[in-house]
């Protein structure tokens, strides 16, 4: 029989659980992220869903963002991280703040065409279908191009993954077959479809999968946290999917690649650094699981 407090916490939960917990980190971005939380309250109205907006910001409010959410977007939660912790560990933050049915990691510079219902779209899909762990949408570019944002996490793909990110695949054709694979560029993306892992400027988990496996590895400062969550949900057999009817936008920059050369890249972008550091991660992370992904 349950007891009177086991009642009153479970009816605090039902009562103060939102269904979506969307998250955006800053850093140094603004601008984007106005044009960012604009576009979801947007998309949001008259959906009937309950939501917080979490921005959290690694920059130390230097850009004033604290102050431009709270003229603007009062309703959306500000928390300062205390300096630049990281996308993992910035996103972490924002989804401990508040318990949802889903949290949704999105990033600064993406946004939600207008009149789309694209977060709904995304809940009522995980609703019908509670075996998935994970969603991601189709992504396009701001000039309509697709952005590729499934990927696949077998062994040659990852090992080639530091190559792609200094531009090797426009120079050699082994590494832009190898990269071809890793981006699934031949498959068919008007397919919606389980895929190894989905890119973090879009992803929405559930909060049950979630409370199981836990949220964003934070030894990932930033890069390839997004596909650790997902081999992780897969392991604990979790399916991640790809929606090819739902479309968010992303203004995707290739900072860690602007350097070319490897060792011109590393001398000199500190964000090349940072994704070869990811990469090192992630490779000895799952050095033994990476076998049963050919």
């Amino acid at each position: 029989m349950a007891t009177v407090s086991g009642l009153v916490e479970k009816y605090q939960l039902i009562v103060y659980m939102k269904d979506i917990n969307i998250v955006i980190v800053n850093y140094f971005s603004k601008d984007d992220i106005s044009n960012a939380v604009a576009s979801i309250f947007a998309d949001l109205k008259n959906s009937n869903l309950t939501f917080q907006i979490t921005v959290v910001d690694n920059s130390g409010n230097q850009d004033k963002i604290k102050e431009e959410l709270a003229t603007k977007f009062p309703a959306v939660k500000y928390i300062d991280s205390g300096a630049n912790v990281g996308f993992s560990k910035g996103n972490n933050l924002g989804f401990n703040f508040c318990e949802a049915r889903y949290y949704f990691a999105f990033n600064p510079d993406a946004y939600i065409p207008e009149n789309s219902n694209v977060i709904k779209r995304m809940i009522k899909f995980m609703d019908e279908n509670p075996k998935i762990g994970c969603v991601g949408p189709k992504i396009l570019n701001d000039d309509g191009s697709l952005q590729h944002s499934c990927f696949r996490f077998n062994k040659s793909s990852i090992l080639i993954k530091p190559f792609k990110h200094i531009n090797w695949d426009k120079k050699h054709q082994k590494i832009k077959r190898y990269t071809e694979e890793l981006e699934m560029k031949k498959f068919d993306h008007s397919e919606t479809r389980p895929v190894d892992w989905v890119l973090g400027a879009a992803m929405m988990v559930r909060g049950e999968v979630a409370k199981k496996i836990g949220f964003f590895d934070e030894r990932y400062f930033m890069y390839l946290e997004d596909c650790d969550w997902c081999i992780r949900m897969w392991e604990a057999g979790f399916p991640v999917y790809y929606l090819h009817d739902v479309i968010i936008k992303h203004k995707y920059k290739r900072d860690s690649s602007k350097t070319p050369g490897i060792f011109k890249a590393l001398f000199r972008n500190r964000l090349a650094r940072i994704h070869l550091s990811s990469w090192l991660k992630y490779v000895w992370k799952w050095r033994k699981i990476h076998k049963f992904y050919e």
